[in-house]
């Protein structure tokens, strides 16, 4: 390789188990061979007057290898055996040619300060964690060379690519990088330039860096020089810690004995210059420690220096304050160089930078305007102190507010914050809105932090709106709400009555924040919906359906949501509640899991039934109307109205609870077998409890259990039982369960003798048209009186001549 290569090399072990891996010169390609062979020869006939340079050339990651340098590991102190398990990973590659434009020695172009940085993990940069070396992970790592007029900044750690390129005013001797700083020297000055390692090793540590809560001045913004200090005779630079280590040597005056031609000063084999050295005593050298400046002095600093830009922010003030951000952060993240009480101070460093970033976005016109939220959150200011930093005043009467400012505070007001603006604050809010961004003033006034907005100032804005434009029905909803925290009901009510209901869900969906909003992480229903819940509860219970579908709203949100609004605990479930699972089931909502919601019906049914508790209010449906609207409501069977005509149910309420009970298992889509276990609560002494019971053990084909049942509570249902449950394959039930215990039962008499008789008599009937002459004989009780079965042996004898 000559002095203008550089190959950035990476050694790894084998990851596949320490597996042998074969290693072999990488072999030059048959391009560079071609372009070797042609060097030698040109060499070879190089004449005095001409220098040959090979083409520049930059390969970056595994095209690196095609750089036609041979590499091979050869082990000391190791091994031959351990030798295999490593390999090389290329990881860049650049030539460069020298730059002939200048007068000076083609041999003293050449490559220097090749330096490889390593930045660790950190942490949060508002963490106390102190990382012990055995904890250190590496982040990043970046790779510096430099020629003697231009300096290259690499990242090579996930991928390889270039950051910066440094140009110095002068000739570079050697250059030394530091997280924060790159210090070179020249012959006579000590210069210091601002890099960009923190940035680029911020977004490898977070993600959310480059998002809306979150921010970092780009890599690819543009290196500054910072200062420049005169030394005479620098020979060397060195870095550790805070402090700078220089070399010098005070040469005496040299007094070159003759000039070439600029032709000679470029040949290779040019008559070196002569210089003579007057008959003195060679001067000594000198060692300097230079203490370099602490960040926070320098970053107060620069932005003492900003506030020349106040009155007008301009990129350079951008700039500017960028470079402050980057070296604080790039200190922060440089923790093992801090003092015990110096990270606080840097941390409020920290913070009060992004403050001036997050005023320069909001109050520049540029394309990255929206830069202002992520950098004003990180500052930890909250909206009130924002607010108070804006400049309200106004010179020709009409307020220019720039798209930076509006989008913070539109995004802010989006977000879940426990702030409340003061009147004057949210009054100055509604005016900025109306004037820059009028589309989004009902969103606005919808924000818990707008909660102290004078309703009628609130109202006269939204009067001069133009809803031509947008929807309509959002400016009702939002002028009903203010109607309503005036105490207008009037108006309240005629807003309200100038769309549809259809509509008004509609609306709400648009601005959720009209019924629901959440303080401190916890729901809160607003005024508005208290009120509907008195006088539109339908409406309510439609919109928060309508949320939910547009997923605006989660399950458990809408849940407690309801739970709040009723004034009731988590163990007590409001009647607006089972409405809106019940609204659930008749729009069949896809993401709402059926069986889940299911169970929570019939759980809600079975309490009430049990305790016989009423709803706390009107239940909106009826269990007709579920049965007509929804298909998991299903038709109740003819024989449980027979089975509970025989109990008088007096509460219409307590009866509407036992009708949808019965229909959801009467129904196509409820799982029987998972309800049993919570059937324990209704007892089969009450006819609800007998119904349930006994429809729920015949959808589990318990037919035989619910004859036995039947039989001994409701005689008057076995008949209907049968006719409806009996059949196809059930139908052997009727001659051999049902006719044998209804002989019995004629048999012992009793109170309800004349019940089991007629069923008997009814029983007979089917069986003597279902069997055959012998099998029927078969079927009857032998001790049984002749005359009694007579007239259905005869027509059992006759339906075969009749067929």
């Amino acid at each position: 390789m000559s002095d203008l290569e550089v190959l950035i090399l990476k050694l790894e072990s084998n990851p596949k188990n320490g597996e042998s891996f074969n290693h072999h010169p990488h072999k030059t390609n048959n391009l560079a061979k071609q372009a070797e062979g042609i060097s030698n020869e040109t060499l070879q006939s190089e004449s005095d007057d001409f220098v040959i340079c090979q083409k520049p050339m930059e390969l970056l990651g595994e095209k690196s290898e095609q750089s036609g340098i041979s590499i091979t590991l050869e082990s000391t102190g190791l091994d031959d055996e351990k030798i295999n398990y490593f390999h090389v990973q290329h990881l860049l590659y650049r030539r460069f040619a020298p730059d002939i434009s200048s007068y000076v020695l083609s041999d003293d172009i050449k490559l220097h300060s090749l330096q490889l940085l390593p930045i660790y993990q950190t942490g949060s940069l508002t963490s106390d964690r102190k990382n012990s070396s055995q904890e250190k992970e590496l982040l990043s790592l970046f790779c510096f060379f430099s020629l003697p007029h231009v300096g290259y900044l690499y990242m090579v750690v996930k991928s390889v690519e270039l950051m910066s390129i440094y140009q110095y005013p002068e000739r570079s001797q050697q250059a030394v990088l530091t997280p924060q700083f790159l210090h070179v020297i020249t012959s006579n000055n000590l210069q210091c330039f601002t890099v960009r390692c923190s940035a680029a090793a911020a977004r490898e540590e977070d993600p959310y860096v480059d998002s809306t809560l979150k921010a970092c001045p780009p890599v690819s913004m543009d290196v500054c020089a910072l200062r420049i200090q005169l030394f005479i005779g620098l020979k060397a630079i060195c870095h550790f810690k805070n402090h700078i280590i220089l070399l010098t040597k005070a040469d005496p005056e040299a007094i070159p004995e003759r000039r070439e031609s600029p032709k000679k000063l470029l040949s290779r084999k040019g008559t070196s210059v002569k210089l003579k050295t007057p008959p003195v005593a060679e001067a000594g050298w000198n060692l300097y420690i230079v203490n370099t400046i602490s960040p926070v002095q320098l970053y107060k600093e620069m932005v003492d220096y900003s506030n020349t830009y106040k009155t007008a922010k301009t990129q350079s003030c951008i700039h500017l304050l960028s470079e402050a951000h980057l070296l604080v952060r790039a200190a922060l993240m440089d923790g093992s160089q801090l003092e015990p009480g110096e990270k606080a101070e840097l941390l409020d460093a920290f913070k009060e930078s992004c403050g001036h970033l997050g005023d320069c976005y909001s109050r520049l016109d540029t394309q990255y305007s929206h830069l202002a939220l992520p950098y004003y959150k990180m500052s930890g200011l909250s909206m009130a102190e924002v607010l108070a930093r804006v400049d309200w005043a106004v010179e020709d009467g009409s307020q220019k507010y720039e798209r930076g400012l509006i989008f913070y505070i539109n995004h802010s007001l989006y977000e879940n914050l426990d702030e409340e603006l003061s009147e004057e604050l949210a009054a100055k809010v509604v005016q900025m809105f109306h004037v820059a961004e009028p589309k989004q003033l009902p969103h606005i006034l919808c924000s818990p932090t707008m909660k102290n907005i004078n309703p009628v100032t609130a109202m006269s804005y939204l009067r001069k709106l133009d809803t031509s434009g947008f929807s309509s029905v959002l400016v009702t909803l939002t002028k009903a709400a203010m109607a309503l925290k005036m105490g207008d009901l009037d108006m309240h009510r005629n807003e309200m009555k100038s769309h549809s209901e259809m509509k008004l869900v509609c609306g709400f969906i648009l601005e959720p924040r009209l019924l629901i909003q959440q303080k401190k992480g916890q729901i809160v229903p607003t005024e508005l919906a208290v009120h509907l819940k008195e006088t539109q509860p339908g409406l309510l219970v439609a919109s928060v359906l309508g949320l939910q579908k547009n997923n605006k709203i989660g399950i458990e949100e809408a849940d407690s949501f309801f739970k709040v609004l009723c004034g009731k605990d988590e163990d007590t479930i409001p009647q607006l509640l089972v409405d809106f699972w019940e609204a659930q089931l008749v729009a069949c909502l896809p993401d709402v899991l059926l069986q889940e919601l299911l169970f929570k019906l019939t759980s809600q049914y079975i309490w009430r039934l049990s305790k016989r508790q009423c709803p706390d209010t009107t239940p909106l449906r009826t269990s007709e109307d579920l049965i007509n609207a929804c298909s998991h409501y299903g038709l109740i069977y003819p024989w449980v109205n027979v089975l509970i005509s025989s109990d008088s149910l007096a509460d219409k309420n307590y009866t509407e609870d036992l009708f949808k009970l019965q229909s959801l298992i009467c129904g196509p889509s409820f799982d029987i077998a998972s309800i049993v276990p919570f059937l324990e609560p209704l007892s089969e002494d009450t006819v609800a409890g007998l119904s349930v019971q006994v429809l729920c053990r015949t959808r589990l084909k318990e037919y035989e259990q619910c004859i036995d049942t039947l039989l001994e509570r409701c005689p008057e249902a076995i008949i209907p039982y049968a006719n409806h449950e009996l059949k196809e394959e059930n139908r052997i039930l009727w001659w051999k369960k049902l006719l044998p215990e209804l002989c019995q039962r004629v048999k012992c008499g009793g109170e309800k003798y004349q019940l089991y008789l007629s069923s008997l008599k009814e029983t007979l009937s089917i069986v003597a048209v279902e069997l055959e002459l012998r099998d029927f004989l078969n079927v009857l009780p032998e001790d049984g009186t002749a005359a009694f079965f007579l007239p259905y042996l005869l027509y059992c004898c006759r339906k075969k001549s009749l067929t």
